[in-house]
């Protein structure tokens, strides 16, 4: 079970909040955009019925439902919804310690490394265009081979984003890799797979 921390006085602002929305069985859902990365943002987003994810994970909060999105849980470990009450009228704050900061040790081994990144900060720039890339192999030589699917696949560009942006974000954040090849890239016979 994923700890989020939603504290009483969090309840209470949310559940007003939520009882002048008018809606029956509005919820309230907690994901992470860019997770993992130094620009993660945690954010708390009205969740009426028709919005709710199947793979969330449903927090019972009593008077309303709290929603965590599904890829936003290992970052939200942890988390704690506040919300401290002043003259202004207060402010609900979300501290999310794990949001920026990799699951993944740095002496994780290399390929579970090079997934994580593939997961956390590649894949979501991709899914605007309805693709995504996954780790095939790693080479003897760290060359990494990658798989580029969905909007990705066949599409001309693929060959200028997986050299341009995978491969710098990738030799980046893991300098030991030396370089990037698409699984579907025939043009480089160096290596015995090909021949």
């Amino acid at each position: 079970m994923h700890t989020v921390n939603v504290t009483e006085s969090a309840r209470e602002y949310l559940g007003q909040l939520i009882a002048k929305q008018d809606v029956e069985d509005m919820g309230v859902r907690i994901f992470v955009t860019q997770p993992g990365t130094r620009h993660a943002e945690t954010c708390l987003a009205y969740c009426p019925p028709h919005e709710v994810v199947p793979s969330d994970e449903k927090l019972d909060m009593g008077e309303f439902p709290v929603y965590l999105d599904h890829n936003s849980l290992v970052f939200l470990e942890d988390a704690i919804v506040d919300f401290q009450s002043d003259a202004t009228g207060g402010q609900l704050t979300i501290k999310a310690p794990n949001a920026k900061v990799p699951q993944v040790s740095p002496d994780a081994p290399l390929a579970e490394r090079l997934s994580y990144i593939l997961a956390a900060e590649i894949n979501p720039g991709l899914a605007s265009h309805g693709g995504e890339v996954s780790l095939v192999e790693l080479t003897e030589d760290n060359v990494a081979i990658l798989r580029f699917g969905g909007g990705c696949q066949g599409c001309s560009a693929v060959s200028l984003t997986l050299k341009q942006g995978v491969e710098k974000t990738l030799i980046e954040q893991i300098p030991e890799i030396t370089g990037v090849r698409d699984v579907t890239d025939h043009s480089n016979t160096e290596n015995a797979y090909y021949q």
